[in-house]
Protein backbone atom coordinates (compact mmCIF):
# COMPACT_ATOMS: atom_id res chain seq x y z
CA UNK A 1 0.00 0.00 0.00
CA UNK A 2 0.78 3.47 -0.40
CA UNK A 3 0.11 6.70 1.34
CA UNK A 4 0.78 9.92 -0.02
CA UNK A 5 -0.35 12.75 2.68
CA UNK A 6 -0.88 16.26 2.11
CA UNK A 7 2.75 16.60 -0.17
CA UNK A 8 4.22 19.95 -0.76
CA UNK A 9 6.90 20.94 -3.00
CA UNK A 10 8.23 24.34 -4.27
CA UNK A 11 11.12 25.26 -6.61
CA UNK A 12 13.33 28.67 -7.29
CA UNK A 13 13.42 29.53 -10.97
CA UNK A 14 15.64 32.23 -12.09
CA UNK A 15 15.35 33.91 -15.45
CA UNK A 16 17.08 36.67 -17.21
CA UNK A 17 19.59 36.55 -15.73
CA UNK A 18 23.48 37.25 -17.54
CA UNK A 19 27.59 37.41 -16.86
CA UNK A 20 27.04 40.82 -15.31
CA UNK A 21 23.26 40.88 -13.85
CA UNK A 22 21.58 38.55 -11.42
CA UNK A 23 17.76 37.16 -12.70
CA UNK A 24 15.12 37.12 -11.89
CA UNK A 25 13.76 35.07 -8.58
CA UNK A 26 10.94 33.57 -8.18
CA UNK A 27 9.06 30.79 -6.40
CA UNK A 28 7.74 27.47 -8.47
CA UNK A 29 4.42 26.40 -6.20
CA UNK A 30 4.97 22.88 -7.69
CA UNK A 31 2.81 20.45 -5.52
CA UNK A 32 0.50 22.34 -2.72
CA UNK A 33 -1.07 19.54 -1.11
CA UNK A 34 -1.55 16.53 -3.06
CA UNK A 35 -2.77 13.28 -1.33
CA UNK A 36 -3.48 9.57 -2.12
CA UNK A 37 -4.28 6.14 -0.47
CA UNK A 38 -3.34 3.31 -3.02
CA UNK A 39 -4.59 -0.03 -1.77
CA UNK A 40 -3.69 -3.16 -2.71
CA UNK A 41 -5.20 -5.15 -5.24
CA UNK A 42 -6.20 -1.94 -7.12
CA UNK A 43 -4.97 0.10 -9.62
CA UNK A 44 -5.06 3.79 -8.50
CA UNK A 45 -4.45 6.52 -11.31
CA UNK A 46 -2.99 10.13 -10.74
CA UNK A 47 -4.86 12.06 -13.68
CA UNK A 48 -4.23 15.80 -14.51
CA UNK A 49 -3.25 17.67 -16.81
CA UNK A 50 0.20 18.41 -17.98
CA UNK A 51 2.29 20.31 -15.33
CA UNK A 52 -0.46 19.78 -12.73
CA UNK A 53 2.08 18.24 -10.34
CA UNK A 54 1.80 14.27 -11.10
CA UNK A 55 5.40 13.72 -12.11
CA UNK A 56 6.80 15.92 -8.89
CA UNK A 57 4.89 13.63 -7.22
CA UNK A 58 6.17 10.65 -7.97
CA UNK A 59 9.83 11.50 -7.72
CA UNK A 60 9.17 12.20 -4.25
CA UNK A 61 7.43 8.97 -3.67
CA UNK A 62 10.38 7.63 -5.52
CA UNK A 63 12.74 9.36 -3.07
CA UNK A 64 14.10 11.63 -5.60
CA UNK A 65 13.20 14.54 -4.25
CA UNK A 66 12.14 15.57 -0.18
CA UNK A 67 9.23 16.79 0.03
CA UNK A 68 8.86 20.40 1.77
CA UNK A 69 5.88 18.90 3.76
CA UNK A 70 3.76 16.03 4.09
CA UNK A 71 4.27 12.47 4.67
CA UNK A 72 5.00 9.14 2.25
CA UNK A 73 4.90 5.58 3.14
CA UNK A 74 5.32 2.78 1.59
CA UNK A 75 3.93 -0.87 3.43
CA UNK A 76 4.14 1.22 6.35
CA UNK A 77 7.66 2.50 5.96
CA UNK A 78 8.42 6.49 5.71
CA UNK A 79 10.37 6.99 2.40
CA UNK A 80 12.19 10.34 3.76
CA UNK A 81 13.32 8.17 7.06
CA UNK A 82 14.26 4.75 4.51
CA UNK A 83 14.30 5.64 1.42
CA UNK A 84 15.85 2.52 0.10
CA UNK A 85 13.89 0.00 2.11
CA UNK A 86 11.13 1.92 0.51
CA UNK A 87 12.71 1.57 -2.65
CA UNK A 88 13.46 -2.12 -2.41
CA UNK A 89 9.05 -2.50 -2.19
CA UNK A 90 8.33 -0.64 -5.18
CA UNK A 91 8.65 -1.01 -9.37
CA UNK A 92 9.24 2.56 -10.66
CA UNK A 93 8.62 2.89 -14.73
CA UNK A 94 9.79 6.66 -14.65
CA UNK A 95 9.04 8.93 -17.41
CA UNK A 96 12.66 8.54 -18.79
CA UNK A 97 13.54 4.50 -19.58
CA UNK A 98 17.09 5.17 -19.90
CA UNK A 99 18.25 0.99 -21.50
CA UNK A 100 21.38 0.47 -21.84
CA UNK A 101 21.48 0.30 -25.58
CA UNK A 102 24.27 -1.94 -26.10
CA UNK A 103 22.33 -5.10 -23.91
CA UNK A 104 19.67 -6.90 -24.87
CA UNK A 105 16.44 -6.92 -23.15
CA UNK A 106 17.85 -9.94 -21.05
CA UNK A 107 20.65 -8.68 -19.95
CA UNK A 108 19.17 -5.27 -19.27
CA UNK A 109 16.68 -7.08 -16.80
CA UNK A 110 19.34 -9.43 -15.49
CA UNK A 111 21.76 -6.72 -14.40
CA UNK A 112 18.75 -4.93 -12.34
CA UNK A 113 18.20 -8.32 -10.70
CA UNK A 114 21.92 -8.40 -10.01
CA UNK A 115 21.35 -4.64 -8.29
CA UNK A 116 17.94 -5.98 -5.84
CA UNK A 117 20.19 -8.87 -4.68
CA UNK A 118 18.84 -11.98 -6.99
CA UNK A 119 21.03 -14.86 -7.90
CA UNK A 120 21.83 -14.76 -11.78
CA UNK A 121 20.26 -17.88 -12.15
CA UNK A 122 17.11 -16.57 -10.07
CA UNK A 123 17.03 -12.61 -12.02
CA UNK A 124 16.96 -14.57 -15.54
CA UNK A 125 14.08 -16.99 -14.62
CA UNK A 126 11.99 -13.87 -13.56
CA UNK A 127 13.12 -12.22 -16.78
CA UNK A 128 11.87 -15.47 -19.16
CA UNK A 129 8.83 -15.05 -16.77
CA UNK A 130 8.14 -11.22 -17.75
CA UNK A 131 9.14 -12.39 -21.26
CA UNK A 132 6.20 -14.72 -21.09
CA UNK A 133 3.86 -12.07 -19.12
CA UNK A 134 4.75 -9.02 -21.18
CA UNK A 135 4.59 -10.87 -24.95
CA UNK A 136 8.02 -10.05 -25.27
CA UNK A 137 10.07 -13.31 -26.47
CA UNK A 138 10.65 -12.48 -29.48
CA UNK A 139 13.20 -9.09 -28.06
CA UNK A 140 14.43 -11.03 -25.13
CA UNK A 141 17.96 -11.47 -26.82
CA UNK A 142 17.89 -8.94 -29.25
CA UNK A 143 20.21 -6.04 -28.31
CA UNK A 144 17.95 -2.34 -26.74
CA UNK A 145 19.62 -0.23 -29.59
CA UNK A 146 17.12 0.15 -32.07
CA UNK A 147 14.35 -1.23 -30.08
CA UNK A 148 10.98 0.72 -31.02
CA UNK A 149 8.56 2.72 -28.13
CA UNK A 150 6.55 -0.75 -27.48
CA UNK A 151 9.44 -2.71 -27.02
CA UNK A 152 11.62 0.11 -25.07
CA UNK A 153 8.67 0.05 -22.49
CA UNK A 154 7.79 -3.48 -22.22
CA UNK A 155 11.72 -4.10 -21.26
CA UNK A 156 11.65 -1.00 -18.77
CA UNK A 157 8.76 -2.60 -17.13
CA UNK A 158 10.12 -5.98 -16.84
CA UNK A 159 13.12 -4.62 -15.61
CA UNK A 160 11.10 -2.77 -12.92
CA UNK A 161 9.28 -5.79 -12.23
CA UNK A 162 12.28 -8.54 -12.48
CA UNK A 163 12.39 -8.51 -7.90
CA UNK A 164 8.43 -8.92 -7.55
CA UNK A 165 7.75 -5.48 -6.12
CA UNK A 166 4.54 -5.41 -3.83
CA UNK A 167 4.00 -2.00 -5.33
CA UNK A 168 4.25 -0.53 -8.87
CA UNK A 169 4.93 3.10 -10.21
CA UNK A 170 4.39 4.59 -13.91
CA UNK A 171 4.48 7.54 -15.15
CA UNK A 172 2.74 8.19 -18.06
CA UNK A 173 3.60 4.82 -19.40
CA UNK A 174 1.67 5.04 -22.68
CA UNK A 175 2.87 7.97 -23.95
CA UNK A 176 4.18 7.26 -27.72
CA UNK A 177 2.69 3.39 -27.80
CA UNK A 178 0.99 2.27 -30.43
CA UNK A 179 -2.78 1.08 -29.82
CA UNK A 180 -0.98 -3.40 -29.73
CA UNK A 181 1.36 -1.99 -27.39
CA UNK A 182 -0.67 0.40 -25.12
CA UNK A 183 -3.20 -3.01 -25.12
CA UNK A 184 -0.94 -5.31 -24.10
CA UNK A 185 0.27 -2.90 -21.05
CA UNK A 186 -2.98 -2.50 -20.37
CA UNK A 187 -3.67 -6.31 -19.72
CA UNK A 188 -0.77 -6.40 -17.94
CA UNK A 189 -1.13 -4.30 -15.24
CA UNK A 190 -4.83 -6.07 -14.96
CA UNK A 191 -3.25 -9.40 -14.67
CA UNK A 192 -0.42 -7.47 -12.17
CA UNK A 193 -3.74 -6.45 -9.75
CA UNK A 194 -5.77 -9.55 -9.71
CA UNK A 195 -4.98 -12.14 -7.41
CA UNK A 196 -3.10 -14.27 -9.86
CA UNK A 197 -0.64 -11.84 -10.35
CA UNK A 198 -0.06 -11.00 -6.58
CA UNK A 199 -2.68 -8.18 -6.30
CA UNK A 200 -0.42 -5.64 -6.89
CA UNK A 201 -0.57 -1.97 -5.32
CA UNK A 202 -0.77 0.44 -8.53
CA UNK A 203 -0.18 3.67 -9.30
CA UNK A 204 0.08 5.65 -12.73
CA UNK A 205 -0.21 9.13 -13.79
CA UNK A 206 -1.76 10.16 -17.32
CA UNK A 207 -3.56 12.65 -18.68
CA UNK A 208 -5.16 10.25 -21.22
CA UNK A 209 -9.10 9.90 -19.79
CA UNK A 210 -9.11 6.62 -21.77
CA UNK A 211 -6.54 4.71 -19.67
CA UNK A 212 -8.38 5.93 -16.82
CA UNK A 213 -11.95 4.64 -17.83
CA UNK A 214 -10.87 1.25 -18.33
CA UNK A 215 -7.89 0.72 -16.20
CA UNK A 216 -8.86 2.99 -12.40
CA UNK A 217 -10.27 1.23 -9.58
CA UNK A 218 -9.56 4.82 -8.01
CA UNK A 219 -8.84 7.87 -9.46
CA UNK A 220 -6.97 11.14 -7.66
CA UNK A 221 -7.59 14.27 -9.84
CA UNK A 222 -4.83 16.55 -9.60
CA UNK A 223 -4.59 20.69 -10.69
CA UNK A 224 -2.56 23.01 -10.18
CA UNK A 225 -0.27 20.79 -7.65
CA UNK A 226 -3.24 19.84 -5.79
CA UNK A 227 -5.52 16.86 -5.35
CA UNK A 228 -9.18 18.46 -5.97
CA UNK A 229 -11.17 15.02 -6.35
CA UNK A 230 -11.22 11.44 -5.47
CA UNK A 231 -13.07 8.21 -6.57
CA UNK A 232 -14.31 5.87 -9.14
CA UNK A 233 -15.12 6.67 -11.81
CA UNK A 234 -18.82 6.67 -11.46
CA UNK A 235 -18.45 8.44 -8.65
CA UNK A 236 -16.63 10.89 -10.14
CA UNK A 237 -19.26 10.98 -12.49
CA UNK A 238 -21.68 11.53 -9.67
CA UNK A 239 -19.68 14.16 -7.78
CA UNK A 240 -19.50 16.43 -11.20
CA UNK A 241 -23.33 15.55 -12.45
CA UNK A 242 -21.72 14.76 -15.98
CA UNK A 243 -22.31 11.52 -18.08
CA UNK A 244 -19.36 11.79 -20.01
CA UNK A 245 -15.90 11.41 -18.24
CA UNK A 246 -14.32 14.24 -19.84
CA UNK A 247 -16.27 17.09 -18.97
CA UNK A 248 -16.82 15.50 -15.36
CA UNK A 249 -12.71 16.05 -15.60
CA UNK A 250 -13.02 19.24 -16.83
CA UNK A 251 -15.29 20.60 -14.07
CA UNK A 252 -13.30 19.15 -11.46
CA UNK A 253 -10.10 20.13 -12.56
CA UNK A 254 -10.85 23.67 -13.71
CA UNK A 255 -14.05 25.01 -12.56
CA UNK A 256 -12.79 28.26 -13.34
CA UNK A 257 -12.59 27.62 -16.79
CA UNK A 258 -16.54 25.74 -16.60
CA UNK A 259 -17.89 29.03 -14.58
CA UNK A 260 -16.28 31.32 -17.36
Amino acid sequence: MIEIQDVHKQFVAQSGGSLFKRGTRRIVHAVQGVSLAAANGRITGLLGANGAGKTTTLRMLAGLLPPDAGHITVDGIAVKEDALKALGRMGILGDAHGLYPRLSARENIVYFGRLQGMSPEAANARAEELARLLEMQSILDRRADGFSQGERMKTALARALVHDPANIVLDEPTNGLDVLATRALREALRWLKSPAGGGKCIVFSTHIMQEVEQLCDEVVVVSHGRSVARGSVPELLAQAGETRFEDAFVKLAFPEEVAA
